[in-house]
């Protein structure tokens, strides 16, 4: 395990520069390391917002960078309803999924009456040494 953190409305910041670090410190840099990093917080703002206001995040590599995000909330009506492609901007909610889903590699998402969890996954630059 990378990281692993709790996160609630006013940790989202903080916990975004730390796993911000974490990710530079296990050599992930450049465009890449943005769109993770900004996919993952999508999705952590999410949970604050629609998934009762924290949530866990774990990291670890694997073949990819992955990062679990779960929520404590009710779950979504049909998570097959994320949005494929760009919401208007008049549209209630779905953007934030949907640019998570444009940033990362792969994004799965899971929901149940314990809450959702989203899985990311971006292609991992080799280990040096």
């Amino acid at each position: 395990m990378l990281f692993q953190d709790d996160f609630d409305g006013v940790r989202v910041a903080d916990v975004r520069r730390s796993l911000t670090e974490c990710l530079l410190s296990a050599g992930f840099g450049g465009p890449r390391l943005d769109d993770f990093v900004t996919a993952i917080n999508e999705v952590m703002t999410n949970a604050v917002r629609h998934g009762g206001g924290r949530g866990e995040i774990r990291l670890w590599r694997a073949e990819h960078l992955v990062c679990e995000i779960q929520d404590r909330g009710s779950g979504l009506a049909d998570p097959l309803t994320v949005p494929h492609s760009r919401p208007r901007p008049s549209a209630n909610g779905g953007m934030g999924l949907w640019l998570a889903r444009e940033l990362a590699d792969l994004i799965d998402i899971r929901s149940g009456p314990d809450g959702v969890l989203v899985r990311l996954a971006m292609t991992s630059p080799p280990r040096q040494g």
